[in-house]
């Protein structure tokens, strides 16, 4: 009776677990080099697939060895061993080795799994220059192949045309040099439908080799769009002229998930033996990618030949109880979830994306500005607050650009029933030191008068031509704090709209973050003529603007911006509280912003459902820890405002793409207005249940 089978959270969420390994090794002893790879595939047992080195079971190293019919029978009796070993072990193991094929001697690799060799891939092309020698000692794979070899009494697929079956993983294999030839053989397996590609190397190391060597496996995992999986010869291998470092690498889609040590990385100790990797491929993620890029399946006329599918015969329906010790353990994904996708965590990489992105958005302004009158006024809504604060920046740098008066710029800091003297106060120094022109509108009694207009009580107070503006503030000021009306907020968010659409050309200063979430008023600052902010999330846009205060400004101005960054985010359009400060935090209305921004890049990025989100999110270290109850209700509210806001986004102004997430209808994101988040919803109580 087969034992109970435990559910795989990471198979559940598209995952799957490889390793790169150079174990041990002792140039022609296929002993020795089993037992060595045997030992290190028990220590990655809860890995779905493990690649050893190319040659690994006899040394890439031999020489002329390689003729002899001792190391050729040695090197096959380890092979049959190494196959064995894999009894009741589930997944893949892929190790090197030179094999006879009729007359001739090629250089293969073996996949093997549960026991047995489901099939041998030959190496395509063979390095025959400066320290390499290949064309001495084997024969390239060819046309001419046989489809099957036999090894004992089984009848073996043979071929560069076999692809491995293993679970939502397909499998293809190269060798070493196959990469570093104009049209690698990955290129045609992954248009057959291979995701995961695995090479198996022998690279020995000279000065730069190892960027090169790292540059062209990620480079491939993009072009690709797979993962890529690369394991090379370790120093063990080292002999006569050649130095070999033991490089392991996994990639996935144009991006580095790790690498091992290697002799040659700087650290210490340099000594030969032991090296491996382990990173968790995401699988969901490559095949959305390839769904969203349509050029990926256009080559697929052009394939040479059909390939053969070799299924491993994976059976999910039974598991031994190593099998289910392996699950148990694999609890948490062996990559990095960077908690802050928008926003690099290296301090170099996010001072040069910063400047990259206001670049973007200075130069799209420009663009605009100048199809548009030299005089025609840039008029834009000025808080005090983040987003308003870089859009101001922002316009202040394209009407440098374009040698145009600073004056030209009309900013208008427009103070409502929720405004503190904070923000206010921190919006009129930041435009007077800006240069700008400035007009300071108090919004209470127009909003006023429309109240009345309405017939509305605002927040449930009763209001006429006489009510004074003072005397209602300190009734609104009184309010509890969870009063609520949503009148009271459009009304003044619309007036400022208004106010700005009367003076010119306006500026718009909403972001990405907030156009997922429908976090604006309709007609109200979700509209301007153009939006230089639309892509930019509520993560990032912090740093933007200390970026700029801390390499274009004077201190009294870089003190003056890092005081609006550490500001609270809020759209300050309810009352503040009895002692001034803000009552109406945005967090604390929707959840964090690091985790919808967190939820908007996979959702966008990755296609990833909401029981992936909520994984993801429970793997990532935030800046601060979220508890489970936070992860889920956040991602509830993302999924149903997210969903419920597209009517919003239908008819946003335009605004430079700065990312690889927009919400653009335009460009970017197409999505029907009256579309069901049903399908899409979150219910942890369901989840258990799977």
């Amino acid at each position: 009776m087969a034992n109970e089978v435990i559910p795989d959270p990471l198979r559940q969420h598209g995952y799957y677990r490889t390793t790169a390994a150079s174990p041990e090794l002792r140039v022609a002893d296929p002993a020795f080099n089993v037992a060595a790879s045997i030992e290190t595939i028990r220590q990655f047992e809860d890995s779905d697939l493990v690649v050893l080195p190319e040659l690994g079971i006899t040394g890439y190293t031999c020489g002329d060895l390689f003729a002899t019919k001792q190391l050729l029978r040695a090197a096959l009796d380890g092979l049959m061993r190494l196959a064995e070993s894999t009894v009741g072990r589930s997944g893949l193991v892929v190790a090197g080795l030179p094999m006879e094929v009729g007359t001739s001697l090629m250089n293969v690799a073996a996949v093997i799994g549960n026991g047995r060799v489901h099939g041998v891939v030959p190496k395509t092309f063979l390095p025959t220059y400066r320290e390499f020698y290949e064309g001495r000692h084997f024969r390239a794979a060819s046309q001419s192949d046989p489809a099957t070899i036999s090894l004992g009494r089984q009848a073996v697929p043979f071929g560069t045309d076999l692809l491995f079956r293993d679970g939502d993983a397909l499998v293809a294999v190269e060798i070493c040099e196959d990469l570093w030839v104009p049209v690698p053989p990955s290129s045609h397996a992954v248009i057959a439908g291979a995701n995961v590609v695995v090479n198996l190397s022998a690279s020995n190391e000279t000065v730069g080799k190892a960027q090169w060597r790292r540059d062209l496996v990620v480079s491939q995992s993009g072009r690709l769009i797979c993962g890529y999986v690369y394991a090379s010869a370790g120093g063990d291998e080292s002999t006569s002229d050649l130095v070999f470092g033991g490089h392991c690498l996994i990639a996935e889609n144009g991006s580095l998930l790790g690498t091992s040590r290697r002799i040659g990385d700087g650290e210490q100790p340099v000594l030969p033996g032991a090296t491996a990797l382990t990173r968790d491929l995401d699988l969901q993620k490559l095949a959305h990618d390839r769904r969203v890029i349509g050029s990926f399946d256009d080559f697929r006329d052009s394939l040479p030949r059909p390939y053969r599918t070799i299924d491993v015969g994976r059976d999910d329906s039974a598991s031994s109880a190593d099998e289910n010790a392996a699950v148990k353990s694999r609890t948490r994904v062996i990559r990095r979830i960077d908690p802050h996708p928008f926003v690099p965590d290296n301090f170099a990489e996010r001072e040069e994306r910063c400047a990259e992105i206001l670049a973007i958005q200075t130069g799209g302004l420009v663009k605009r500005l100048s199809g548009l009158p030299d005089d025609l006024p840039l008029a834009i809504g000025v808080s005090g607050g983040l987003d308003s604060t870089l859009a101001l920046l922002v316009a202040v740098g394209a009407v440098d650009h374009l040698q145009r008066d600073r004056g030209v710029i009309k900013a208008l800091v427009m103070p409502g029933f929720g405004t503190t003297d904070h923000t206010r106060d921190n919006a009129l120094e930041l435009v007077q030191r800006l240069g700008v022109t400035c007009q300071n509108v108090d919004i209470r009694q127009l909003s006023l008068d429309t109240f009345v207009g309405l017939e509305h009580s605002p927040m449930g107070i009763e209001v006429d031509a006489k009510t004074e503006i003072a005397a209602l503030q300190a009734r609104l000021q009184a309010t509890p704090d969870d009063a609520y009306d949503l009148v009271f907020e459009n009304v003044q968010a619309r007036m400022r709209t208004l106010l700005l659409m009367s003076r010119g050309f306006v500026l718009g200063t909403g972001d990405l973050s907030e156009q997922a979430l429908g976090w604006s008023t309709y007609n109200g600052d979700h509209m301007s003529m153009y939006n230089v902010n639309c892509s930019i999330p509520k993560t990032l846009v912090r740093y933007l603007v200390r970026y700029i205060a801390d390499h274009r400004y004077d201190e009294q101005m870089r003190t003056l911006l890092h005081e609006i960054a550490d500001t609270p985010i809020s759209p300050e359009l309810l009352p503040p509280t009895t002692d001034g400060k803000i009552r109406q935090s945005t967090e604390a209305s929707l959840g964090p912003y690091e985790l919808h921004d967190f939820f908007l890049y996979h959702f966008i990025r990755s296609g990833c459902d909401a029981a992936k989100l909520h994984f993801l999110a429970s793997q990532a270290e935030f800046s601060e820890p979220h508890s489970e109850e936070t992860i889920t209700r956040t991602l509830q509210t993302f999924i149903r405002r997210f969903f419920n806001s597209q009517y919003k986004r239908n008819c946003v102004p335009d605004g430079p793409k700065v990312g690889s997430v927009s919400l653009s209808p335009r460009g970017d994101w197409r999505m029907p207005a009256d579309a069901s988040s049903n399908a899409f919803d979150f219910h942890p109580k369901n989840e258990d249940r799977k």
